[in-house]
């Protein structure tokens, strides 16, 4: 080869490994910009009753191990974590107690991802439904379908009436407040089996027809969950599948919520340190995190 031919070859070639070490070079800067991740929501995303409990904020009873803290470790995002035990959608964009910021507030331009988990506590869906049935359960021996005799439709028509324009609203508000931001809305693990356990009834005082009455009104409400995320654009996590068999009724090491009597956490119905885990990499995978 004659020199100015070669002279030609390893110009090209250098430009060439120069053009392609300054691609690595940033697609590796890229790579390792953390996302700007907020977690928004209830005591199933604040993971209230888990050890150890995040002193910043004592009213919320928020966990160090709730599933925003598992995924923001696993992916190296920077988390702002404003779940709060107890929160209603209306919480996004009130106060919901002294000296605690509109959830919403944790959200800018700037934000890349947001989970939430919300919609539970509205009308008092789970706590009233779970106390109405499990004193029902009791008075009844655990036979029947007491609660589904006097309460009927009551939660359901609660929840399309009032929980779905609300969770309408508070997406909403996200949505407003980060328009580029990926947003994902959990769904909620089931609290019931599908059908009732005798060996249960001790953990978790259901009565047998009430079982399917209640886990039917969880999965309503998370269809209504489900409907309004992707109205407002979000991502639905779903747990239907992935949460079957680890139910309150299940035991410990298999079961990602704790049931309602002889629990493991302070704050029964609720998830566990396993349960949070389970729920952050679920959400990473639908989201492709990680």
């Amino acid at each position: 080869m004659h020199m100015p031919a070669l002279r030609h070859v390893m110009t090209t070639t250098a430009a060439a490994a120069g053009a392609l070490a300054l691609g690595l070079t940033g697609t590796t800067a890229q790579a390792a910009t953390p996302l700007n991740y907020a977690a928004l929501g209830d005591s199933y995303s604040a993971a209230s009753g888990v050890l150890p409990v995040d002193l910043s904020s004592p009213l919320c009873l928020r966990s160090t191990a709730n599933y925003p803290h598992v995924l923001a470790s696993r992916t190296g995002a920077r988390l702002t974590d404003v779940t709060c035990g107890a929160a209603q959608t209306k919480d996004f964009t009130t106060s919901q107690y002294p000296g605690v910021a509109p959830q919403v507030n944790a959200v800018d331009a700037d934000t890349d991802l947001v989970t939430v988990t919300i919609g539970g506590n509205d009308n008092g869906t789970f706590i009233n439904a779970i106390l109405a049935c499990g004193t029902a359960g009791v008075l009844s021996g655990g036979q029947g379908s007491p609660c589904k005799d006097k309460y009927g439709s009551s939660f359901d028509d609660a929840i399309d009436a009032n929980t779905y324009p609300a969770l309408r609203t508070a997406l909403g508000s996200v949505r407003a407040k980060a328009p580029g931001a990926r947003v994902a809305v959990l769904g909620y693990p089931w609290i019931t089996p599908a059908t009732a356990d005798p060996s249960c009834f001790v953990r978790l005082p259901i009565a047998s027809g009430d079982v399917p009455y209640l886990h039917a009104m969880q999965a309503h409400l998370n269809a209504v969950v489900r409907r309004a995320a992707e109205e407002s654009g979000a991502t639905y996590v779903d747990f239907a599948q992935a949460s079957t068999g680890h139910d309150a009724c299940q035991a410990v090491g298999t079961r990602w919520i704790e049931p309602l009597l002889f629990g493991q956490n302070i704050v029964p119905v609720h998830p566990n340190a396993l349960g949070e885990r389970r729920m952050a990499e679920r959400t990473m995978s639908v989201l492709g995190l990680g």
